[in-house]
């Protein structure tokens, strides 16, 4: 055998080695699929010059927009429905980018807050951890439940409307468990007083009734297995504490002058004199809008409705709005005092002028 062909047969062997580790190579940098790597290389190569579109938002609202990734969805069909709700502009830019950076794979099955304002690669990388979606949701005291209902349909990014809330919260509500055994909730109540009024962190997925549920469980916890003792003890169930606090949630400016509020309003109770509350008034009046408007003098008795206690003697058949901790626990214990009456300082500082007598209590108007 000549020279040259020994040289070319050697030629040949480091060929045919030299190929088989560049496919080795190519084979082991693509995971084992090279035709996949090879696209995956085109698509890198394709975004190069387009960092201006993968930056530039689709629009300028930043309000939150809630999107749902479905088990199973592929990421072209979540980048098509990202197209029809506004949050990107481009659906095949949007899955190459996806691919160019292997999170094609990682995208998570869940519900996310998303805004127009963020780019492509902050959308992305967002769908890639369902975790940090949560809804921020604040139930203030002395809110009545049709507020919380008007709150939930303002924040937008429920699942659920007002509508659905008031439905698992208003009268006739049918509750599993011993919660309304345990309250005293008389057949066919709503459940306005036990809203717990707090900032709450919530699932994205919750639904109406856990919502309720969830609030319930919160108020249970807030007011402790004493309030239920306490309760008995004054032979009042936890529903007319709860009735009570709410009287002096909408009463009470300040809250260090709950336990005096409520220690007028347990001195009446306890000669059978009428509560002559305002909110009792304003209860039935409201409406949507004006769910505690201003009355007249004329409403006093004008308003003939169970719960206006210038006309009924002794607590409404059930709480007019929701009320926090400290009026609940002032209707567990109202300070002890000699008063019966209360008026608002003539100051407008949100403090009251209490009295024993009416002619004391007249005495002290404005």
């Amino acid at each position: 055998m000549s020279r040259i062909v020994r040289v070319l047969l050697v030629l040949a062997v480091i060929a045919v080695l030299f190929g088989v580790l560049c496919i080795g190579v190519i084979f082991v940098a693509t995971g084992g699929n090279p035709v996949n790597g090879i696209q995956v290389a085109l698509i890198r190569f394709s975004l190069n010059g387009r960092e201006d579109d993968l930056n530039m938002p689709a629009g300028s609202d930043p309000t939150p927009v809630r999107f749902t990734v479905n088990r199973g969805d592929n990421p072209r069909l979540i980048a098509g429905n990202l197209l029809n709700t506004g949050l990107i502009t481009d659906q095949q830019l949007f899955v190459d980018y996806l691919i160019a950076h292997d999170l094609d794979t990682e995208l998570e099955a869940g519900t996310y807050f998303l805004r127009e304002t963020q780019t492509i690669p902050e959308i992305a990388l967002a769908l890639t951890d369902s975790r940090n979606s949560v809804i921020n949701f604040v139930i203030l005291e002395g809110w009545r439940i049709e507020e919380v209902a008007e709150a939930i349909d303002r924040h937008g990014m429920f699942g659920f409307t007002g509508t659905d809330f008031m439905r698992v919260v208003g009268r006739g509500v049918q509750l599993n468990g011993g919660f309304a055994f345990q309250v005293g909730l008389p057949a066919g109540a709503s459940l306005e007083g036990f809203m717990f009024p707090n900032t709450y962190q919530l699932p994205p997925d919750i639904t109406a009734t856990g919502l309720r549920d969830l609030l319930l469980e919160e108020f249970l916890r807030q007011v402790g297995s004493s309030a239920f003792t306490q309760a008995s003890q004054q032979n009042l169930t936890l529903y007319e504490i709860v009735t009570l606090a709410s009287i002096v949630q909408r009463e009470a400016v300040r809250r260090e002058e709950d336990p005096t509020i409520a220690s007028v309003y347990r001195n009446r109770m306890d000669i059978n004199m009428k509560l002559d509350a305002d909110p009792t008034v304003q209860y039935p009046l409201g409406e949507a809008g004006d769910w505690w408007t201003q009355i007249t003098q004329a409403d006093y008795q004008g308003v003939v409705s169970p719960y206006n206690t210038y006309r009924s003697t002794g607590l409404p058949p059930g709480p007019i709005a929701n009320p926090g901790l400290s009026a609940i626990n002032a209707a567990l214990n109202p300070a002890v005092t000699p008063y019966f009456y209360f008026q608002a300082d003539c100051s407008g500082n949100g403090f009251h002028n209490f009295s024993e007598t009416y002619e004391e209590h007249l005495s002290k108007s404005c």
